[in-house]
């Protein structure tokens, strides 16, 4: 079983930047999938990006490509995910998560399913 714990998530204004965090109890320098999903207030849940830990290939939502990075720190054992130019509508609760496996394709945004383990979840409000 792999716990996942994110922190970093609060108020921010529109047009900010926030930073998550998430540390894996399973090694990032082995290769697996882990990214970062949320759910908007009246929404379902949608995947906004993804990492690959071994070569570090990484994937986007069409919402959030060009504003939002996700990278990898191997020392720490964590995934971070960058946002910037923040909208009111990327409110919402941030979960991180991460899968069994080999590889984070096909990345499809809607397939909660494909990812096995989540964490609790972390606040983002942008006003």
């Amino acid at each position: 079983h792999v716990q996942l714990v994110e922190s970093g998530g609060g108020s921010v204004q529109a047009g900010g930047s926030q930073r998550l965090s998430c540390v894996s109890s399973r090694r990032i320098s082995d290769c697996n999938c882990l990214g970062w999903f949320r759910q908007r207030p009246g929404k379902e849940r949608e995947g906004v990006a993804a990492i690959y830990t071994c070569g570090s290939f990484t994937y986007y939502s069409d919402s959030v490509k060009g504003r939002f990075t996700i990278s990898q720190d191997n020392d720490n054992n964590a995934v971070y995910l960058q946002m910037n130019a923040l909208k009111p509508d990327d409110t919402a609760m941030y979960y991180c998560v991460a899968k069994d496996g080999v590889g984070c394709l096909p990345f499809v945004p809607q397939a909660t399913g494909a990812f096995d383990y989540w964490g609790q979840g972390t606040q983002v409000t942008v006003s």
